[in-house]
């Protein structure tokens, strides 16, 4: 079929299908065919690869998809949409289109059920995806802390979330967010797609990122869960001292004290100036704490 990602394309099959495109489930169909092959043209996919995509919408990116790698397995939770995918690329036989929640999806299972290998080997895959703006950050943390076989990602997000992701400390962006990103992958911003090219247009402009898996993190932590709940507790009060701040850990302010003076950081400083090196220093002399109370 003809692609999708054009203006009068999406527009023809929005009328044929009587879809209604749902705001509250971020449903904003790319139709610029330039901006979609060269997301493709990013993921750097052969033949051999297997992708996820999730919410593929209408089927504009998915199409490109197709044309370059050996499996596409689409995720979509919206029925009507799934019903219109269904017909409109009935005839790829690379295709797997799954009916779900990415939310609650474990990934390598889903691919371990259509690519299974010998000996039980799991295969290494890559997420390709125009992420939906209202679940990306909670999708992302599922994506990162999931520990999936994903070798790769490059997802379209919201402008704000890109630079959120590959935000450096003390700058107003950088967060929680930009940890996790940082820790367990390499990101980098490959190009800014205008709000123009949607339908229907949304109110803010989107980067393309490309995460690439790190094979080890930038830093050694022996508990990553406590890790990130020191970093969650240091960034939920951003205008609190640090100390002020991690006082939900349930140390008192002594304990803290002197925690975040053993691990060489000033008292006086936010969380938001503290980098990832800081955050592993602390956590570890924190959780001792814990330890000989």
């Amino acid at each position: 079929m003809n692609s999708v990602a054009t203006p009068g394309k999406t527009l023809a099959l929005i009328r044929e299908k009587g879809l209604v495109p749902r705001k509250s489930r971020g449903q904003n169909f790319l139709v610029d065919s330039n901006i979609v092959r060269k997301i493709a043209v990013a993921a750097g996919l052969g033949p051999d690869d297997i992708v996820i995509e999730i919410g593929p919408g209408l089927g504009a990116l998915t199409q490109e998809l197709l044309k370059q790698a050996g499996m596409v397995i689409a995720v979509e939770i919206d029925g009507d949409l799934i019903s219109a995918l269904e017909e409109n690329l009935k005839d790829k036989d690379n295709l797997r289109l799954v009916a779900g929640d990415a939310l609650k999806i474990n990934f390598d299972e889903l691919v371990a059920r259509y690519k299974g290998e010998e000996g039980g080997r799991l295969p290494t895959y890559k997420l390709v995806a125009n992420l939906p703006y209202y679940i990306t950050t909670p999708l992302l943390m599922h994506l990162l802390t999931g520990k999936f076989n994903i070798t790769e990602s490059v997802l379209m997000v919201q402008a704000e979330v890109g630079y959120r992701m590959l935000a450096l400390p003390g700058s107003k962006d950088y967060g929680a967010l930009s940890v996790a990103v940082q820790y367990y992958t390499e990101p980098a911003i490959i190009f800014k797609v205008p709000r123009t090219v949607f339908y229907p247009r949304p109110e803010v402009d989107s980067l393309v990122v490309k995460l690439t898996r790190r094979t080890d993190p930038p830093v050694q932590v022996e508990d990553e869960e406590f890790f990130f709940r020191v970093v969650r507790a240091a960034f939920n009060q951003r205008r609190k001292t640090l100390v002020n701040a991690l006082g939900s850990l349930g140390l008192d302010r002594p304990q803290l004290l002197n925690a975040v003076m053993a691990a060489g950081i000033d008292p006086r400083r936010r969380g938001e100036t503290l980098s990832i090196e800081d955050f592993a220093v602390l956590s570890k002399i924190l959780q001792q704490q814990i330890e000989r109370r």
